[in-house]
């Protein structure tokens, strides 16, 4: 079993101008957990998201990974696994070939598990179908596996089960609780509370407007 990994966000908060969108918003994240980020779209956990993900400096305020400061002593969390809004895909490439692509970085996961997670989110691995042809729930399916598929320490997804049937929703909730028993921090989104009420330990309603804040 992997140690157990912490994020601590300490007073973050986040302003694009005039427009302050999160406010001094504290929390920490432990492996072994599944954090929800609750609120109705356009509320700010995709920002939040972006800040812990390392694309999105927050205008003050620390994000520490196991200790270490993001935007300061790291510029990007390892062994992270992110979902943020569409995936970014190869559209000429097939959903097993841009897996692979992926994969091929870190050369921690073989063709087989990456065939494996397909075929159990019902995508065909031999399929010669480019992304392109695509519909928007198997661009979904694929983002998700390209997060998940090396069972990082921490992962990040953002609206999940957008564009997903029930059978899907259901085995992708049953796969995040195993990597939950593996210590990972798993953090997902969504606009629709009752999808992770269940499912999650913890959860941060958004939008975060200071300190007085529900955060629960």
């Amino acid at each position: 079993m992997n140690e157990q990994s912490i994020i601590e966000v300490i007073n973050v908060s986040k302003s694009f101008k005039y427009d302050t969108i999160i406010k001094n918003l504290s929390f920490s994240f432990y492996g072994g957990n599944i954090y929800g980020l609750v609120g109705s779209n356009g509320s700010g956990k995709t920002v939040f998201m972006k800040i812990l993900s390392g694309f999105l400096k927050p205008t003050s305020g620390v994000v520490k990974y196991n200790g270490q400061e993001l935007y300061s002593q790291i510029e990007f969390p390892s062994s992270t696994g992110i979902l943020i809004e569409n995936p970014a895909m190869l559209d000429y490439l097939t959903g097993f070939e841009n897996l692979k692509m992926l994969a091929s970085i870190n050369k921690s996961v073989d063709d087989d598990e990456i065939k494996k997670l397909m075929r159990m989110l019902d995508l065909d691995p031999d399929s010669k179908k480019t992304v392109e042809k695509y519909s928007l729930g198997m661009k979904q399916k694929i983002g998700i596996i390209q997060a998940i598929m090396e069972k990082p320490q921490v992962i990040i997804l953002d609206e999940p089960t957008n564009s997903l049937d029930k059978k899907s929703i259901k085995i992708l909730i049953d796969y995040l609780k195993l990597l939950k028993s593996n210590n990972s921090i798993i953090i997902i989104s969504s606009h629709q509370s009752h999808e992770i009420a269940t499912l999650c330990d913890e959860v941060i309603q958004f939008p975060f407007l200071g300190d007085d804040d529900e955060n629960s």
